[in-house]
């Protein structure tokens, strides 16, 4: 367990033992109208729970452990803009009244424990009509499932065959997008992040791996990147200029020919030109590939792209160590941390990390008041 390895008071003569006025990770960030507590982020995490799109307990207990934990904003799953955009039938979505008013009632709770709260906005593509982990394969109409739409007709592996869509589907989506962004905030949510990575409907048309059309959506560089843009010009119109717009990103695909680190810094500065804020920077997902994967594996391709383009940055990717996550902001390889299985393992992660790195109560963290007994001194 995280606390076990943590002692209770800090001496420590290493440089990296950050003193508590010195602590980057654990200073507030502002994005427009928006300041966040501190820079421990909870990442996108599907848990295939919800029906009919509603999110039920689960999830009440799921991001509110992180809120509680001390995060300073929690983030939703990828949360389906309609029907058809889910991974599987059992993902969470934000396309009817019925899902805000669920929402809502999360977004109430997260914000009572002094937590930013994000909603990401998504659409499957060609991944879509699959069981939920734990089962594999994809759904069959007969058991709930409906043909995916993609930018092309090519399954990706092991999954159903999609249809390619066509200009009205791409129109539809667009304005799906634009659609949810306007209930995401009714349900309270603070922040909007738009899925573009992870091989689902957005990379899909990023990656010529999988974007083999041959119309204004397809073929060069500012073609594939149209659908993602079109998205974004949409959601920020419908949206208040003071709300933070995000957007999550594959930097590659791993495989050549594919997705790379210079697309991305070249997308990066378009994304900043039409709106948005941050870009979440993940990588891989949209084609089966050998992924060098070690602590911060990716936290490189964050760095590249905000040193390159002076786009904030999320950086994502085996960070599971304070001092790690320290460094990587502090050092200005990005300018948050998201974190997913470490906090899992440690809902409290915040807090210990603050403890570790010897930030004093009150400063972008603090226990909440009926834990205060079994605080760390």
């Amino acid at each position: 367990m995280l606390a076990s390895r943590w002692p209770i008071s800090r001496k420590s003569s290493d440089p990296l033992d950050v003193a508590a006025d010195m602590s980057e990770l654990f200073t507030p960030i502002t994005l427009r109208d928006l300041t966040v507590r501190n820079r421990v982020w909870v990442a996108p995490m599907c848990q295939y729970s919800a029906t009919d799109g509603v999110p039920n307990d689960w999830h009440l207990v799921h991001l509110g452990s992180f809120a509680r934990g001390g995060a300073g904003l929690v983030m939703t799953e990828a949360t389906a803009v309609c029907p058809e955009g889910r991974i599987s039938p059992s993902d969470t979505g934000i396309w009817n009244d019925e899902q805000v008013g669920a929402w809502h009632r999360i977004t109430d709770f997260l914000h009572d424990q002094g937590a930013a709260t994000a909603i990401q906005l998504a659409h499957a593509g060609r991944k879509a009509s699959t069981h939920a982990p734990w089962v594999g394969g994809y759904v069959e109409d007969a058991d709930g499932g409906w043909t995916p739409l993609g930018p092309s007709a090519e399954a990706f592996p092991g999954l159903r065959q999609p249809e390619a869509m066509t200009k009205a589907h791409l129109v539809d989506v667009v304005t799906a997008f634009g659609a949810a962004a306007e209930r995401a905030l009714a349900a309270g949510f603070d922040v909007l992040e738009i899925h573009a990575a992870h091989g689902y409907l957005l990379h899909e048309f990023l990656s010529p791996l999988s974007n083999h059309r041959d119309d204004e959506y397809g073929g060069s560089f500012e073609n594939r990147v149209r659908l993602l843009l079109d998205v974004v010009a949409e959601v920020r119109r419908r949206v208040p200029s003071g709300v933070p717009l995000l957007v999550r990103v594959s930097a590659t695909d791993w495989t050549d020919g594919g997705w790379d680190a210079a697309q991305s810094v070249a997308l990066a500065r378009l994304l900043a030109e039409a709106g948005v804020d941050l870009v979440d920077t993940s990588t891989g997902g949209n084609v089966r590939a050998e992924i060098p994967v070690g602590p911060g594996y990716q936290v490189p391709f964050a760095e590249r792209i905000r040193r390159e383009t002076g786009v904030p940055t999320g950086a994502v990717g085996l960070i599971t160590e304070p001092k790690q996550a320290e460094e990587i902001v502090a050092s200005g390889q990005a300018d948050v941390v998201l974190l997913a299985r470490a906090l899992l393992r440690e809902p409290h992660w915040p807090l210990l990390a603050a403890h570790e790195l010897g930030v004093e109560r009150g400063q972008g963290v603090d226990w909440p008041v009926q834990y205060e007994r079994a605080a760390l001194d």
